[in-house]
């Protein structure tokens, strides 16, 4: 039996499942220490439910996948927005130098996949679903591009992409602590604690004056930030960059150049927020955000929905061997070259330990692994301002342009 959800059944399944997902969330611990997305969990009840009517032959969930598109737009719009390169200047040498290393891993996230998708005799799109894609991209950038690999013939490519993230994010939290004890004492590097052991360290997160006077001035509250006036600009601002971006694509396309729908926009947001930066205009930053989030959540539990579990099975054996290679790249990469890059020194331990989190899960793992490796060993201001601005800012835009790179090579 064939169980078919319109546009707005589809919407309103999504938001039961999203709140489920959190509530379960906030039930199960180990959801809560590995920072697995509510809209994952949802999702996966739900594609769950489908893989039980698919093996009992009872019935097949069919949903809308209109808006899910249009909020993956949306959604790719608002990281446009938060390409500042004025803030990148601002943040100095070691954020564009950790900036240059996070790029790096995702170009060889992108090539170990690929290659060893290929040596395993597996679809190398598949290989790409377990790079950057679920790797430094993480679950959201994995349900973009999951469908994308599936319409270009990658079999089972969202499921696979969803588990490398799901991977990563537990992986990226093991290795990071031993990395950077690992480093500690191979260098002999003498933590802040132990060379200083009379100072109190209570607030681990402070920065430094010249590290505060980096920090964006948009992340405090301005008058009139949450006005309704400011939440119409922002959404006046979104609606014109998508607008220019379909056309901008549409036309593209005509000269036979193919962009994916989101990439336009994106573009466009990217271009207009460095216009507002010069020009000194009001930024809604937090409008942006806000869209951003509610737009990648809900694009999350819908595109999980639709996730056909048992094409999982077709793609298995060469995933694991990928993710285990990425782990070790990984691992590698931290300690040969971000520790090298970002100084051989303590915020160079807690950054490379930050790093294991960020690329092969999200930001928050870093924060976490930092936050876990500084309780013991002493604060890092450094580190706790380079890899949030730059994973804030910037990664998502320059590893959605390499990965779209990456795909148009290797798509049929």
């Amino acid at each position: 039996m064939l169980i078919e959800l319109d546009m707005a059944q589809t919407f309103g399944v999504a938001a039961v499942f999203l709140v489920l997902g959190e509530y379960i969330k906030n039930r199960v611990s180990i959801l809560s220490r590995y920072f697995i997305p509510s809209p994952i969990i949802g999702g996966l009840i739900v594609s769950i439910i489908s893989l039980i009517g698919y093996l009992n032959n009872t019935f097949t969930l069919e949903f809308n996948g209109d808006i899910r598109d249009f909020l993956l737009i949306i959604f790719f719009t608002t990281i446009g927005f938060s390409a500042s390169f004025e803030l990148l200047k601002k943040g100095g040498v070691a954020v564009g130098l950790f900036l240059g290393c996070a790029v790096t891993l995702v170009v060889l996230q992108n090539l170990l996949g690929v290659s060893l998708a290929t040596l395993l005799g597996a679809n190398p799109l598949i290989g790409l679903a377990a790079g950057s894609i679920s790797m430094t991209g993480g679950h959201g950038t994995s349900g973009a591009f999951g469908p994308m690999l599936e319409a270009a013939g990658a079999v089972g490519a969202l499921p696979a992409a969803m588990a490398a993230s799901t991977w990563g994010l537990v992986m990226g939290c093991i290795i990071g602590g031993p990395l950077g004890l690992r480093l500690m004492r191979h260098y002999k590097i003498v933590s802040p604690r132990k060379a200083r052991p009379h100072m109190h360290f209570g607030a681990k997160h402070a920065q430094d004056s010249s590290d505060a006077s980096i920090i964006d001035s948009t992340d405090e509250p301005k008058k009139g930030e949450n006005s309704a006036d400011m939440a119409l600009y922002s959404v006046v601002l979104l609606a014109v960059c998508v607008g220019i971006g379909s056309v901008l694509v549409s036309y593209l396309a005509s000269l036979g150049t193919v962009f994916p729908p989101y990439l336009g926009a994106m573009l466009v947001a990217a271009i207009v927020r460095n216009i507002i930066d010069v020009k000194k205009y009001a930024l809604p930053a937090r409008q942006f955000e806000i869209m951003g989030e509610v737009s990648l959540a809900f694009f999350l539990v819908m595109a999980l929905m639709s996730m056909k579990l048992w094409e999982l099975a077709d793609v298995a054996g060469p995933l694991l061997v990928i993710l285990v290679a990425q782990t070790v790249l990984m691992f590698a990469f931290a300690y040969l070259v971000t520790f090298r890059i970002m100084g051989k020194d303590y915020d160079a331990v807690v950054i490379s330990a930050g790093h294991c989190g960020f690329g092969m899960g999200a930001t928050p793992n870093a924060m976490a692994n930092m936050q876990a490796f500084t309780d013991k060993n002493g604060p890092s201001a450094k580190a706790f301002f380079v890899i949030p601005l730059v994973g804030s800012l910037f990664i998502d835009f320059f590893n959605t342009v390499i990965i779209t790179g990456f795909f148009d090579y290797l798509r049929p």
